[in-house]
């Protein structure tokens, strides 16, 4: 079997014309792993980044990818940390172009220890203080076990309500480090009642929210949109809140492309895509989004070439000071980057 089978999408579109080439992108989320049923690495990266959108740095973003596996589990997370600052450091030196691939790095950390989490983020940082910026703890829970078999790690249920979680968390605050939340639609109001408790933390709510809604017909999922979008709303009143608009090509959202096995273009994408980037959009403003490719996850569903060319074709009306924001600036800021225009 291929192991590209669960990816129809990861390599297609690469001949697509590429829409406005000199706007600079900050890659908000991207991860690199080794896994059975794909090996996505810096050389495949790489290959993504020059097939003609302008990245100039990107972000990598927790999968427990080449964590320890064994010693202390609080510190585990640490091998993952070593990993991205390394290919930061080989991509810093120039030899692989001008992206400053693993420019920033949000590792993983279970806040369920609690203040004993403060241990990890130091080390991390002591790690990599040039590029260690934040953390994510997959929280996605639903009484389904369908989302789940496209989970590499399966969280456990109830995460945030976790007696110890918000001990965790404030470990992350103290530190001015970011929280990027990964979370189904129907547990935004879990991500409000956090950025109430912390007005000093910076949440990252990452994928638009993550509306679940596989298996549902259009009228399923209009339905399930209307909640996300008013739950995205409600967010965007929280100004400790950012978001990240990409993760439109897992399966979550019911939309089927990764069930295609010819190739999807960027016009397909931006149609069914469109509602969903401008609900977040609205709710949050340009200057509290950024654009992310979610590879190589999204390459279920969406090439890495249509699906930067559907995200500028849907913002396209916006004017050039938006889209810095949306594609470059929100980025840098949040997670402090010093990027060129």
């Amino acid at each position: 079997m291929s192991n590209l089978q669960p990816y129809p999408q990861l390599h297609a579109g690469r001949d697509e014309v590429i829409l406005e080439p000199d706007l600079a992108i900050v890659d908000s989320a991207h991860h690199l792993f080794d896994r059975p049923a794909l090996k996505y690495m810096l050389d495949d990266y790489l290959k993504d980044v020059r097939s003609g959108h302008r990245i100039v740095a990107s972000i990598y973003v927790e999968t427990l990818a080449f964590a320890r596996p064994d010693g202390p589990e609080l510190l585990r997370p640490l091998g993952e940390v070593e990993f991205a600052n390394g290919v930061g450091a080989m991509s810093d030196s120039g030899v692989y172009g001008d992206c400053r691939i693993c420019a920033a790095i949000v590792g993983h950390a279970d806040l369920r220890h609690g203040e004993q989490v403060g241990e990890l983020l130091d080390q991390s940082l002591a790690r990599a203080p040039e590029r260690f910026r934040g953390v994510r703890q997959i929280t996605i829970d639903d009484e389904s076990d369908a989302p789940f078999r496209y989970v590499t790690n399966r969280p456990a249920r109830g995460i945030m309500r976790h007696p110890n979680f918000r001990a965790g968390f404030k470990e992350v605050v103290r530190r001015g480090l970011t929280f990027d939340a990964a979370a189904f639609h129907h547990q935004l109001d879990e991500i409000a009642q956090l950025a109430d408790a912390f007005p000093d933390g910076s949440i990252v709510l990452n994928h638009v929210g993550q509306a679940q809604a596989m298996g549902l017909d259009a009228q399923g999922r209009a339905a399930v949109f209307e909640k996300l979008r008013a739950a995205l709303k409600e967010l965007g009143r929280r100004p400790n809140i950012t978001c990240k608009i990409g993760g439109l090509g897992l399966p979550f959202w019911g939309f089927g492309f990764e069930q295609r096995a010819d190739p999807v273009g960027y016009l397909e994408l931006a149609e069914a895509w469109k509602p969903y980037v401008e609900a977040a959009i609205e709710a949050f403003g340009p200057d509290r989004c950024m654009m992310e490719s979610n590879y190589p996850p999204d390459g279920r569903a969406a090439g890495f070439v249509p699906l930067w060319n559907a995200l500028k074709h849907i913002v396209r009306g916006a004017s050039a000071d938006e889209k810095a924001a949306l594609f470059r600036r929100t980025a840098a800021r949040v997670y402090r980057l010093s990027v060129p225009d």
